[in-house]
């Protein structure tokens, strides 16, 4: 058995140097990682309630089972979770589970970083909102009058109409590209200018408008990407240096930032994504330049502050960010679900936006009159198979107005059957359910992520019996197709 070696230190003694002998025994012993945090010894008896009470595993034809949060996580491929839970306008519990890479045993803490995806979309319209109230920008002028180097290409559509701040928070714009894939660690990244114009080395098309402005509302990141050129141009800063002066620091968000690629002194407190198959992305992450539609690194815990924040604002209780009338507006449906960067539910008060960036997903969800809500976040695609689950048993424990429940629909009852029966139980169910809302997306669905998970063969068998059911639908009899190519086999035949 080896002994502990003493190291000596030089230390400062009645200001003469000294020789001071110290031990293993006497070093500092190492901090355990902070993986739940409560505004009151009381909350962990609510913790524990919550995480007791998830909704069942429930299998057509069997007996419900509950499962705990980790077998959830595991049935799922979900190597960690971070939650962070506000009641009555303020932070009452955060709570992590599970590790930071597949595989690994680095848990997840609560300054645990992760990617926000899509969530970055209302973080930037707080920004651009609030530089609308300091008289920089317009809500309803042409964005051109304000760009600079670079202004959206003039075309019929903008001769009709013109694209606004208000149209581009508000997915109205009629701007191209949904979403973007993001770049693997070490690639080249393209400039702003290019990722605007579509040329390499960017990887999606120009942003461009293909529909009249303000007629229809269709989900643009392309769009946010000519609010990060705007809230540049207008404020002559970095993205990064411009959100964290706007935003994050007056929320008090010290464990966010916009910064892509990562410094190096953030990169050890980061989760790494984590594909549906379970494997790990390659080089932990991708990198996402388009930062105002994609780009923020956070923490549940962050988030709740932002949360609160937007809700406080709309209470009149605080401006930190926004006024109390801008933040109603911001509130305020403007097309389709849309409000000014949220998604939004006029009869239920509620704001929310998700997110899902290659291997992390993430939500948040709010209360706005009450100041309560829930903020989610794993290191994996499948993450948000799950946050519904805990969502309905967080607002069932705090008395919260009914959220949606989606945990029996179709998608979800096909989705379990995969992963815990296989092909042959989904064919089955999908023969007797036909006729009772089953549509040929949900076996769509479950085939494609059989397949993503390695199931190629099982896959194939559900793509099958899916062109079987609905011979007339083209996506059914297109996913076929391309599940044959992948696999090897001419559509016809058997797996």
């Amino acid at each position: 058995m080896s002994q502990a070696v003493p190291r000596f230190v030089p230390a400062l003694f009645l200001g003469c140097s000294a020789v001071v002998l110290l031990t293993a025994a006497d070093a500092p012993k190492p901090v355990p990682p902070t993986t739940q945090w409560t505004a009151r010894p009381s909350e962990s008896a609510r913790v524990a309630r919550v995480e007791a009470r998830l909704a069942p595993l429930a299998l057509p034809g069997e007996k419900p089972q509950s499962l705990s949060v980790r077998r959830w996580m595991d049935l799922y491929r979900i190597p960690g979770l971070s939650v962070a839970v506000y009641d009555k306008h303020a932070r009452v519990w955060s709570k992590t589970y599970g590790v930071t890479q597949a595989g690994g045993k680095e848990p997840v803490t609560l300054e645990t970083l992760f990617q926000a995806a899509s969530i970055s979309k209302p973080v930037t319209a707080l920004a651009a909102l609030r530089a609308v109230e300091q008289g920089q920008l317009s809500l309803d002028a042409n964005v051109n009058d304000a760009l600079k180097c670079w202004k959206v290409p003039d075309n019929g559509f903008t001769r009709e109409q013109k694209v606004t701040l208000r149209r581009l928070l508000s997915h109205s714009a009629g701007l191209t590209v949904h979403g973007f894939p993001g770049y693997g660690v070490g690639e080249p990244l393209p400039t702003l200018q290019q990722i605007l114009d579509g040329q390499k080395p960017a990887n999606t098309e120009a942003v461009r408008v293909d529909t009249v402005p303000g007629t229809e509302s269709r989900y643009s990141g392309g769009g946010y990407v000519v609010v990060q050129k705007l809230l540049m141009d207008v404020t002559n800063k970095p993205f990064p240096r411009l959100m964290k002066e706007a935003v994050l620091d007056p929320v008090g968000m010290t464990h966010s930032t916009f910064e892509q690629p990562l410094p190096p002194e953030l990169v050890a407190r980061t989760a790494s994504g984590t594909r549906a198959s379970g494997e790990t992305v390659e080089g932990r992450w991708k990198v996402y330049p388009e930062l105002a539609p994609a780009g923020l690194w956070t923490t549940p815990s962050d988030l709740a502050l932002l949360q609160l924040e937007v809700a406080k604002a709309k209470a009149g209780r605080s401006q930190r960010v926004l006024s109390q009338a801008m933040t109603r507006q911001m509130l305020t449906k403007q097309s389709g679900p849309s409000g000014l960067g949220y998604r939004v539910d006029d009869a239920s008060d509620r704001f929310e936006h998700g997110g899902w960036n290659e291997g992390f997903t993430a939500t948040v969800m709010t209360l706005g009159d009450s100041g309560s809500g829930v903020v989610l976040m794993a290191n994996s695609d499948n993450g948000v198979l799950l946050f519904e689950r805990i969502i309905a048993s967080i607002a069932a424990e705090y008395g919260w107005k009914p959220v949606p429940d989606h945990l029996k629909s179709p998608e979800m009852t096909a989705d379990l059957l995969s992963r815990v029966k296989g092909a042959d139980a989904v064919i089955a169910w999908a023969r007797k359910t036909k006729g009772a809302g089953l549509s040929p997306q949900v076996l769509g669905q479950v085939g494609y992520g059989m397949m993503m998970s390695g199931k190629t063969e099982e896959g194939l068998k559900v793509f099958q019996e899916n062109a079987a059911l609905f011979p007339d639908d083209p996506e059914a009899q297109e996913g076929l197709r391309m599940a044959a190519l992948k696999a090897g086999k001419t559509p016809g035949a058997k797996p």
